[in-house]
């Protein structure tokens, strides 16, 4: 593919921001979500297509747990931009619920409200347990409890349970988004035709594979006609190469954290990794985080024109995990310059 058709295609499909909320070592979360507010509005204002926020439960650097909740703040401080969720854990939660949920967002902010949904519990098991007080429902319920789901958004489909309705959320068109970081729920999101979000950002290895499979069982349907794939990866952009690799630590420290089971709040970047990883854990790391596209404004523009041909991605979703707020405030300005062509 020549380069002037790879920055083409570049400036052609949406640009979205996937936001954890990080919580850092100088703070808590109010400070967190300060900052989402702050990123909500001034990635807004760059022409970003979506911000969506993720569930997870027993994790001292991330503050969106109660996502719903987050997304409401969020979306009453933006006015054009989609917020949604990447995503709801779908088994931590009663179906009626989560349509009560975001029945009530699309009611209060109509045509912005997204519904990712994905079937990990996003913590550990004894907190998954303490979530659903000793229910049976796990990942392998996720087709039925997504089918419950989206019955109470249109009884025509066969409603679970007659003498029970959504209100608000029956006759509500809320777009409804599978997640996945292997091939169970790309295949299960082309069987029932709904748009795929693929977590390249923690699995780049399984990215390809799950967006074919997702793409070679997608059947029509009356939520899309065609097959709709956004792809998240990491981005660290700053003015250098090597600034961008010293922000990139931050998110290497936050994995390696996590290998070490030692959850600990955002750190700050440092100089070097060298002396802090081993090298089985610095090779690990690198398998994980292997599609991160860590630079300036050139390196990043090649990466990204690289990655959006490797995947075919309709829309790329960034996660910018940067200490330093304004580190990356700009971090999404200079994405933007590139999907714009500036």
């Amino acid at each position: 593919m020549s380069e002037q058709n790879q920055t083409s295609r570049l400036q052609s499909i949406p640009f979205s921001v996937l936001d954890l909320a990080p919580i850092r070592e100088d703070g808590g979360p109010a400070d967190s979500f300060k900052r989402t507010v702050d990123l909500a509005q001034h990635t807004e204002s760059l022409g970003y297509n979506r911000y969506w926020l993720a569930e997870h439960h027993n994790m001292p650097f991330i503050a969106s747990s109660a996502t719903s909740v987050l997304i409401g703040h969020v979306a009453s401080q933006t006015s054009r931009i989609k917020v949604g969720s990447g995503g709801v854990m779908l088994p931590n939660h009663a179906p009626l619920v989560i349509a009560e949920q975001f029945g009530t967002l699309e009611s209060l902010f109509p045509g912005r409200i997204d519904l990712g949904l994905g079937r990990a519990p996003g913590t550990d098991q004894l907190t998954a347990h303490a979530l659903r007080r000793g229910g049976q429902s796990g990942p392998h319920d996720f087709p039925d409890q997504l089918e419950e789901l989206r019955s109470y958004f249109d009884p025509s489909r066969g409603p679970a349970n007659p003498h029970v309705r959504a209100y608000p959320g029956e006759g509500l068109d809320i777009p409804i988004w599978l997640l996945g970081s292997s091939g169970y729920s790309a295949q299960l999101a082309g069987e029932e035709g709904l748009p795929f979000a693929f977590a390249s950002h923690f699995s780049p290895q399984d990215t390809v594979p799950a967006l074919d499979l997702y793409r070679r069982t997608f059947k029509p349907s009356g939520a899309l006609e065609k097959p709709h794939a956004m792809v998240g990866v990491n981005v660290i952009a700053a003015e250098t190469d090597e600034e961008a690799e010293r922000l990139a630590t931050t998110l290497q420290q936050q994995f390696l954290n996590l290998i070490r089971k030692n959850e600990s709040p955002l750190p700050p970047p440092v100089d070097s990794m060298e002396g802090i990883w081993t090298e089985w854990e610095k090779q690990a790391l690198k398998q994980q985080l292997g599609s991160s596209i860590i630079g300036s404004k050139e390196t990043v523009k090649h990466q990204l024109e690289s990655f959006i041909e490797k995947t075919s991605a309709d829309e790329v979703m960034v996660i910018s995990q940067i200490y330093n707020h304004e580190a990356r405030r700009r971090s999404y300005e200079i994405v933007a310059e590139l999907f714009k062509g500036v």
